[in-house]
């Protein structure tokens, strides 16, 4: 079972409390983009096996959106954090650094 920690109101929650909101850190186009580069951002989504970044909303504990980066393959969750966050926070990226180096 996928086990996520929500930032907002710090409680490690399991899948069923939660919705999954697809692939996070996506660029927006706006209404001045063309039709395919709308079709690209609506329809065009990495499925990567391994590390992703995923939107989740906890729907059943505070209803807040939220950002997580796990691995696909084996379920690992390398950390959560908020939203509003523009890139994967510091200590993020070393824990998947850390655990892609361990697997070399």
């Amino acid at each position: 079972m996928l086990i996520l920690h929500c930032p907002y109101c710090q409680r490690d929650v399991d899948e069923t409390d939660l919705h999954a909101g697809g692939e996070a850190h996506l660029k927006r186009v706006g209404p001045e983009a063309d039709a395919a580069a709308f079709e690209q951002y609506l329809f065009m989504r990495r499925n990567t096996k391994g590390v992703h970044f995923e939107r989740w909303r906890h729907v059943y504990g505070c209803g807040k959106w939220f950002l997580a980066a796990r691995n696909t393959a084996t379920l690992q969750v390398y950390g959560t954090y908020s939203a509003q966050t523009t890139e994967p926070p510091a200590h993020i990226t070393e824990a998947i650094r850390a655990a892609q180096e361990s697997q070399a």
